[in-house]
């Protein structure tokens, strides 16, 4: 690991990590090809580029992060409305959505293994990033509606949901998948991409915490920390960057256009995987 290392991976993970093209299939395709930060020393280094972003994603919503978790203290009687301020319907009816939408992350538990070891299969990692690109493409194609979280359904909600569950493997980008099946679903552009990174937050936390305890009980070397502050920090920032753009972009209607970088990315990646 080098400051440089360190730089780059904390570049393709708070890029890719919110611009639809799957941060841990570039990840994966620079880690088996390129043979960089692919130890188990370097586990907590994942974990904590992975807060980064996850960081960047409460920066960048904040006010609906904060209006979800007082309205939610609210709910569970741990904190009290102000005197005469009625409860927050929307607030209340998004973590309700919130919730639903992240139960079906439980069931990957039990595909915890067989997902891991994708991440060593740059063939598959090659066919799910042009299999992500006809997501986008079709998404941006058909995907338009209006709905919002006063009008979208529980139902809406949950396959969203299951497209976050299906977009753990690596190439199936989690932003592309979620944001596409909002849009397919009928969302509103910007609700679909709202909704997308609000649903990153408990995703992200909860995998990370996991991956934590597995990272603290390896041998970590802690002369490579400030490598890994460096790279965490270019994380935060290029993530921070990277929602505002993808934002910009799906008002514009050009949503689709990563759909074209996916299939090339995907079809190089498919041929370095049967020439290597």
């Amino acid at each position: 690991m080098t400051y440089l290392t360190a730089i780059v991976l904390g570049l393709i993970q708070g890029v890719a990590e919110f611009l639809p093209v799957s941060s841990s299939g570039h990840l994966a395709i620079v880690q088996n090809f390129l043979n960089i930060g692919q130890t188990e020393e370097h586990l907590f280094f994942d974990v904590l580029l992975h807060l980064g972003t996850l960081a960047a994603v409460i920066i960048a919503y904040w006010r609906d992060v904060r209006s979800v978790v007082r309205e939610g203290l609210c709910m569970l009687h741990l904190k009290k409305l102000p005197r005469g301020q009625k409860p927050d319907r929307l607030t209340r009816r998004m973590i309700m959505f919130l919730i639903f939408a992240t139960l079906p992350l439980v069931f990957v538990v039990f595909f915890k293994d067989p997902v891991e070891s994708l991440y060593y299969n740059t063939f598959f990692i090659g066919f799910a990033l042009v299999a992500t690109g006809f997501l986008l493409f079709a998404a941006d194609r058909w995907g338009h509606g209006n709905k919002t979280v006063r009008s979208a359904t529980i139902f809406d909600v949950l396959i969203v949901g299951v497209s976050q569950m299906i977009a753990v493997v690596p190439g199936l980008s989690r932003s592309g998948t979620t944001v596409s099946a909002g849009m397919l679903r009928g969302f509103d552009r910007s609700f679909a991409v709202q909704f997308s990174f609000l649903l990153s937050i408990p995703a992200v936390l909860g995998a990370n915490l996991l991956s934590l305890v597995d990272a603290v009980q390896a041998d970590i070397n802690w002369s490579y920390v400030p490598m890994y502050l460096v790279g965490v920090a270019v994380a935060f920032v290029s993530g921070y960057l990277a929602i505002y753009f993808l934002r910009m972009i799906v008002q514009r209607g050009k949503f689709g256009g990563f759909a074209y970088y996916c299939w090339g990315a995907g079809i190089v990646t498919l041929i370095l995987s049967l020439v290597s």
